[in-house]
């Protein structure tokens, strides 16, 4: 798979999981501890989930009060007894202290994927949002956490989708600063989807953002030349970017 091609497809039971999953995150602000608490995560899975949220976040050789927060959030959207707390706290600290995974960790993900992969698609969520706590994740946080996704027997382009989630609605820089978009993963983020939306959800999205840039709607907000130079910069841009897809989706036919 190249990063300028829509993502390959998932089996079938597996896709309809993630692809529900991904709308349940988008519909909770993008915040996976909202996620948990509607998704009523398993008991079984949580010591994988602790272990390989420490082990994420020992990646830059410190752990930070932001990765220490997001454990303490993930532990109160779980609902967990004192006495569970410092089990999951113990499970942490057992993955901060490896430099590689046992595959055993994700051994019940792996035997309950075909039948119900979402669990582990869960906690593949969780995982990604611990790797992005300050934005777009640097290389050594985000191999980590494809090591513990990879672990769990999920395909590691599911991490691709799940950061391209996260970079379409979390971390879009303004359409002002970016460049002109070269790439099928570029134009989505602009428009603010991902590659897994379809071209009909896309081009909805799309003329909404034109919409903002309407020269009759900008008429009506007495913006002065600088304010009215850089709604044209980003009305060009988003056409730049739905022209690319469109050519995309029908050179994929």
């Amino acid at each position: 798979m190249t990063r300028n091609s829509p993502p390959p497809t998932l089996p079938a039971r597996m896709e309809a999981e993630f692809s529900g999953l991904l709308r349940e995150l988008a519909a909770c602000g993008h915040q996976a501890p909202t996620l948990l608490d509607r998704a009523r995560l398993p008991g079984w899975c949580r010591r994988p989930l602790f272990f390989f949220l420490g082990y994420i976040a020992k990646a830059e050789g410190r752990v930070t009060e932001a990765d220490i927060g997001y454990a303490e959030g993930v532990i109160k959207a779980l609902k967990l007894s004192q006495r569970q707390r410092k089990r999951a706290i113990n499970w942490f600290q057992e993955g901060k202290s490896v430099n590689e995974l046992p595959r055993v960790r994700g051994l019940s993900f792996r035997l309950s994927n075909r039948l119900w992969p979402a669990p582990a698609i869960t906690v593949a969520i969780c995982l990604c949002h611990g790797s992005q706590l300050k934005g777009q994740p640097g290389k050594s946080r985000r191999y980590r956490c494809e090591d513990a996704i990879d672990q769990m027997g999920l395909p590691v382009s599911v991490s691709d989708d799940i950061f391209e989630s996260y970079a379409s609605k979390v971390w879009r820089r303004q359409a002002d600063n970016l460049p002109q978009p070269t790439s099928y993963e570029q134009a989505c983020q602009l428009l603010g989807v991902t590659r897994r939306e379809t071209l009909t959800d896309i081009k909805r999205a799309y003329r909404r953002k034109v919409s903002e840039c309407h020269p009759d709607k900008l008429a009506q907000q007495h913006m002065d030349a600088i304010e009215q130079r850089a709604a044209k910069d980003r009305l060009l841009r988003y056409q730049q970017a739905w022209e690319l897809i469109k050519r995309r989706h029908k050179a994929a036919r």
